[in-house]
């Protein structure tokens, strides 16, 4: 059996063509892993070691996607894993697999050919893929049947696999924007709380001009009501919605929070929203995206 190195891992992501290998490759792109799908097999030692050597230190791991593009597959799978435990690497092996009759369904709906169906048609190239990746899926640490799983099946799979890579807050990275309505609400967010409704330190002259950043603005916004029953409505709203949407899956969360101007109110809230999470131990950033204007 194969083994996953405790301190970087390199992943071999393999199996039937249209199971599923490029979600997968996606799912540790996601997980900070450098991938590199469709690389020939007798090229993988020399990947393999260059990235050790030069790229270690900025990835949690390797993660190479190999199917049928090259000839004698198996022979040449072989013959890379000598050669990479020269230099003491012993890749985790993910072999995807689904029933033929998914397969053919997933070929019908994406109109690509199989890469063995030269002219003997996809059923039988579907057997004669089978039969040559049999040893491989052998010896594979993981065989997951991607028959009945969606993209989020799948990612909780290999999520689980390797969890011990991350916590399970740390996994989901929460990105933080604070905005001006009146310069628009930014496309990327997938949550947008509107913050109209709180009390506007724009029009108390001696606050002004400072901004969400300062004391008396988040005493002003949050010290007061409604903002200190809102804040701890929201508050206890992401203690409860956040590990449910880490638990799906979910690599990125981005939230934006909008007042009219993206100076006072919204700064404040995204500033005190960004000092909770922290303090739940999640991996969060923060863009004040209107600051200046506002």
């Amino acid at each position: 059996m194969l083994s996953v190195p405790e301190q970087k891992n390199v992943v071999i992501v393999s199996g039937m063509s249209g199971s599923g290998k490029s979600t997968a490759l996606d799912v540790f792109e996601d997980m900070g892993f450098f991938c590199v799908d469709g690389l020939p097999v007798r090229m993988a030692p020399a990947l393999v070691e260059f990235f050790l050597q030069s790229m270690a230190k900025e990835y949690s791991g390797l993660a190479l996607g190999m199917d049928l593009r090259q000839a004698d597959f198996a022979g040449q799978w072989r013959e890379a894993l000598k050669d990479m435990e020269k230099f003491s690497v012993h890749p985790a092996l993910i072999f995807l697999d689904a029933s033929d009759q998914t397969l053919l369904r997933r070929y019908a709906t994406t109109r690509r050919p199989h890469p063995l169906a030269d002219v003997s048609g996809l059923e039988t190239a579907l057997g004669r893929e089978r039969e040559i990746l049999r040893p491989i899926r052998a010896q594979a640490d993981l065989v997951v049947d991607t028959s009945d799983h969606s993209i989020h099946d799948l990612r909780r799979v290999i999520q689980k696999k390797w969890r011990n890579l991350t916590s399970r807050n740390q996994g989901m990275r929460v990105h933080l924007i604070s905005f001006g309505f009146k310069y628009g609400v930014p496309a990327e967010a997938d949550m947008v709380m509107d913050l109209r409704f709180l009390p506007n330190p724009y029009f108390d002259e001696a606050l002004r001009p400072m901004s969400g950043k300062d004391e008396p603005i988040a005493q002003f916004v949050l010290d007061q009501e409604p903002g200190r029953e809102y804040l701890r409505r929201l508050l206890e709203f992401l203690d409860f919605t956040l590990p449910l949407y880490s638990s799906e899956g979910r690599y990125r969360l981005t939230m934006a929070f909008g007042c009219t101007g993206g100076r006072h109110r919204s700064v404040a809230v995204t500033e005190a929203v960004l000092a909770h999470l922290r303090s739940r131990d999640y991996a969060v950033t923060v863009e004040h995206r209107h600051f200046s204007l506002g």
